[in-house]
C-alpha cells in the first residue's frame, strides 16, 4: 500500500519545520506570503491531504470516529470493553456524532485499516484501546498528523505529558491501593497479589498500588516478592491462577483482574475475601468485591479531548472499590 505523506515530509520538502506546516494548515495568516508559498508548493507536489478532524468535530459537521473491535478480548475483558464502546456510541450520538466500528488481527493490520479510512476520508479521528509498551499505533498516528485519543495511558519510554498524544485513563494503582488498604483495615496482613507477568502497563500500575499499602503496613520487601503473583491469563483455564495462589495460603487477595479474583475464589474458597478488578456480572453474582472503572465518564473524556483544543490532554480518572 502506498505510503500516506506525512506533515515531516512536506516540512522537509518545504525547509521548515513542522509546527510552520501546522500552522500554515491551521493559521497561514501568521505565516510570511514566501515561506507559505514554499508550503504550499510541498503540499501540491507530495498530495498531501491535511486532516481537517479537528475542524469537523468541533463544528459536528460529518464527524465520524473510528473505533477498533479488538479480537483479542473475550470474557470479562470484552464485557468491559463492549460496555465502553457502548457508553462511547450513545455519548456521540447525543452529541451528532457517529462511530464506525472496525476490525484488525493486531497492530500492523490496523494501521494499514486507518490508512485506508484516511485515504478515503470515512474516518475524523479515532480512539484505540488496549495501549501497551512499545505500541507502534501511537507514533504512526503522530507522525500522519491523526486525531486520535487513547482510553489507556502511554507505556514505558513514551511521555504521558506529550500533548500530541491525547489520553484518558483509570488510576489503577490507586484502585489496587484502596483495595489492599481495606484488607489491611480488617486486621489482615498476609495480603497476596495475583496479576499478570512484568511487562504490561496495566498490570504493573495495579501491581504498584498493591506494593505502596503493603510497604505503608511495614511489609518486608522479600514477604512483599513471595506474595507476588504473576500468571499469564487465560479466560478458558482458571487453573493456574487458582493454583498458584492456593500454594501461598494467603489471609486476603487482590487482582489485577475479576477473571484472576474468580480463579482466586475458586481455589481459596469463600472464607478468604478475594477482591477483582473491574466490577463485571460474575463479581457481582460471586458476591466478591471489586474496583469499578468509571466507563461512562471515560466515554465522556475522550469525546471532550477529541472535540476540543483547550484545558489538558490527559485525564487521569478515579476508579471505586465496591465492598460486598
Amino acid at each position: 500500500m502506498r505510503r500516506l505523506p506525512t506533515v515531516s515530509d512536506v516540512a522537509e520538502a518545504a525547509r521548515v519545520s513542522r509546527q510552520t506546516v501546522s500552522n500554515v494548515l491551521n493559521t497561514p495568516e501568521i505565516v510570511r506570503p514566501e515561506t507559505r508559498e514554499r508550503v504550499e508548493v510541498a503540499i501540491r507536489r507530495l498530495g498531501y491531504r491535511p486532516h481537517a478532524s479537528a475542524r469537523r468535530l468541533r463544528t459536528r459537521v460529518s464527524a465520524t470516529i473510528g473505533v477498533r473491535l479488538d479480537p483479542g478480548t473475550d470474557g470479562m475483558s470484552g464485557a468491559l470493553l463492549d460496555r465502553f464502546l457502548h457508553s462511547l456510541v450513545e455519548q456521540a450520538d447525543a452529541a451528532g456524532l457517529r462511530v464506525l466500528l472496525y476490525t484488525a488481527a493486531d497492530e500492523d493490520a490496523e494501521i494499514r485499516t486507518v490508512e485506508r479510512l484516511l485515504d478515503g476520508a470515512d474516518v475524523d479521528a479515532f480512539v484505540l484501546t488496549s495501549t501497551h509498551y512499545g505500541d507502534r499505533r501511537i507514533p504512526w498516528l503522530i507522525e500522519h498528523d491523526v486525531r486520535f485519543v487513547t482510553f489507556g495511558r502511554p507505556w514505558g519510554e513514551h511521555d504521558m505529558t506529550d500533548r500530541s498524544h491525547r489520553w484518558v485513563d483509570v488510576d489503577g494503582n490507586a484502585g489496587l491501593r484502596e483495595a489492599t488498604t481495606s484488607l489491611l483495615a480488617r486486621g489482615l496482613r498476609r495480603i497476596a497479589f495475583l496479576g499478570w507477568p512484568e511487562g504490561s502497563g496495566t498490570g504493573d500500575d495495579r501491581r504498584a498500588g498493591w506494593r505502596a499499602a503493603m510497604t505503608e503496613a511495614g511489609t518486608a520487601p522479600e514477604v512483599l516478592d513471595e506474595l507476588d503473583l504473576g500468571v499469564e491469563e487465560d479466560p478458558h483455564d482458571l487453573g493456574v491462577g487458582g493454583s498458584a495462589v492456593a500454594e501461598l495460603a494467603p489471609a486476603g487477595v487482590v487482582c489485577a483482574s475479576d477473571s484472576l479474583a474468580l480463579a482466586a475464589r475458586l481455589a481459596l474458597g469463600p472464607d478468604v475475601p478475594v477482591i477483582g478488578y473491574d466490577d463485571t456480572p460474575v463479581a457481582r453474582a460471586l458476591g466478591f468485591a471489586s474496583v469499578a472503572q468509571p466507563l461512562e465518564g471515560v466515554a465522556q473524556a475522550v469525546l471532550e479531548l477529541l472535540r476540543s483544543d483547550e484545558g489538558p490532554h490527559h485525564r487521569l480518572l478515579a476508579p471505586a472499590l465496591v465492598e460486598r
